[in-house]
């Protein structure tokens, strides 16, 4: 790597020398690589055009054959050949003292970028080309691309060196421009329907919204540390409480957490809050939210996700958290009377893990996420939650101990989560110091007591659903990706080893 690093270095040289640029400043195109294959798609072969059109981008392979050579022209569209032909090439670098034909056969390589101007024919085996007759050598790399055969299909080191990643693999650009068709659809929707986005802090004194563990940093100046938030949702009710009315923010968040195919400590969530709504309202909109997102993106709603048909048309299922334990596992929560005769029968069931369970609701939590989660393969709403794992949502109107919650599942997976916001402010005290104990006591994913917010609530919020969707694991859904990490371009990775040298010897 090190020898062909140093010969393209050499031809940064030579270019120099010969009073050309290798790393030029601007280039004015006229189309791109997919407009010339959209306008020109009906030439006949053997057949040229002369019009001139300028068009720059990435060198992805060469041909040469003496006096005449084949370059494949990658741009951020598509790819379209280079015809170049000596007799047509040379003069048009005069002052150079050489060939303008050699030097662009002798002094460029793949992966450089290239600007052309030329007519347009179509080969006698087909291939629309630009008939090159001028060219600018725009910038020239010194690292070479994978093999053009194989590509690069290291999988940490795509992940690594997403930028080589995206130039080798056409697939990964257009996950990212659905990515970003997907966040555009959602923010037109939710704009139609008079939502406004409002940006809220980051760096914060108290972590909350989520059980999660926040990451710690300090804040010089103020001498106070702070937490890269884990959540939007207190700043959010706080405008609701200020009288904005509908109110989101699609931004990162950040959990201390573990890294798999599902999770990654950096990611990005949407959370919507709308005055006078409850949770049904909310599955609606969630409802809404995806069916618009898939129709932009995908145009259907019948979609696969690694190999498995799913079908978003909605409504979706709903069933309550209860009722889908059951049907999976046969246990009945309404029948226990206390714990222990719960946990013996969890226990026979195949429920693991679950002796420091602290309550009938933490208990039936874990038999959901144990033994419902990963069957919920098609879109379903799982409602009416135990109070005890959500201390921000408003009891049930007609079920004692449980919340006015839903999450929805789509292959197995969480993607979506919502209240009927809690909004009395003695409950909430009471339920966010429960959280505050469970911190004392060693729970890294609880919270804190964060009083402005009580404060906030006191002064009265209005009746509102809250709705929380995992941006990622949507997109991962729309665009068939098995991980995260696919979906995210610059995904967390863990630090590579140092390179042993002469002075740091291998360890035997």
């Amino acid at each position: 790597m090190s020898e062909l690093r140093a010969t393209r270095l050499e031809k940064v040289q030579e270019l120099r020398q010969l009073g050309l640029n290798p790393y030029a400043y601007r280039w004015d195109s006229t189309h791109t690589a997919a407009q010339l294959q959209e306008q020109y798609r009906d030439l006949e072969a053997g057949t040229e055009v002369e019009v001139e059109v300028a068009i720059a981008g990435r060198i992805m392979a060469r041909r040469v054959f003496g006096k005449l050579a084949f370059f494949t022209l990658q741009d951020e569209t598509h790819t379209i050949q280079l015809y170049l032909d000596k007799k047509k090439i040379d003069g048009s670098m005069a002052g150079t003292g050489s060939s303008a034909f050699n030097i662009l056969k002798t002094l460029t390589d793949v992966g450089d970028f290239l600007g052309v101007k030329g007519s347009i024919r179509r080969t006698d085996k087909g291939e629309l080309s630009v008939s090159v007759h001028d060219y600018q050598v725009l910038t020239k790399a010194l690292q070479p691309l994978p093999d053009k055969w194989h590509g690069l299909t290291d999988v940490e080191k795509r992940y690594r060196q997403r930028y080589v990643d995206l130039i080798v693999n056409p697939d990964v650009r257009d996950t990212f421009r659905r990515r970003a068709q997907i966040t555009a659809s959602i923010r037109r929707y939710l704009d139609d329907r008079g939502f406004i986005e409002i940006e809220t802090p980051v760096l914060q004194g108290e972590a909350g919204g989520a059980e999660a563990r926040p990451f710690v940093t300090y804040h010089n100046t103020l001498e106070m540390d702070l937490f890269l938030r884990i959540a939007t949702e207190l700043h959010l009710k706080r405008l609701i409480v200020g009288g904005f009315e509908k109110v989101f923010e699609l931004g990162r968040v950040f959990r201390n957490e573990g890294v798999s195919t599902r999770h990654n400590p950096e990611f990005t969530s949407i959370e919507i809050y709308q005055a006078y709504a409850d949770y049904q309202d909310m599955m609606v909109l969630t409802e809404e939210l995806v069916v618009r997102s898939a129709q932009t993106t995908l145009g259907t709603l019948e979609i696969t996700y690694q190999g498995t048909p799913i079908d978003l048309t909605p409504p979706w299922r709903r069933v309550t958290m209860a009722q889908a334990v059951q049907e999976v596992t046969g246990l009945n929560f309404s029948q226990f009377s206390d714990l222990d005769t719960a946990k013996t029968a969890a226990t026979a069931a195949g429920l693991e893990g679950i002796a420091d369970c602290p309550s009938l609701g933490h208990l039936l939590n874990e038999a959901f996420e144990q033994k419902v989660e990963t069957t919920l393969i098609q879109p379903t709403f799982i409602i009416d939650y135990p109070v005890e794992i959500s201390p921000l949502a408003k009891p049930h109107r007609s079920q004692p101990g449980l919340v006015e919650r839903f999450e929805l599942f789509v292959v197995g997976r969480e993607t979506a989560n919502s209240f009927s916001e809690l909004t009395d402010p003695v409950d909430q005290r009471q339920r966010l110091e429960l959280q505050s104990a469970k911190k004392a006591a060693g729970d890294l994913e609880a919270h804190g007591v964060d009083e402005d917010f009580l404060l906030a609530l006191e002064y009265g919020m209005p009746p509102t659903g809250g709705l929380g969707i995992g941006i990622d694991r949507l997109v991962m859904l729309l665009t068939d990706s098995p991980s995260i990490r696919d979906v995210i371009a610059f995904p967390l990775l863990r630090s590579e080893k140092p390179l042993a040298t002469e002075d740091t010897p291998p360890q035997q």
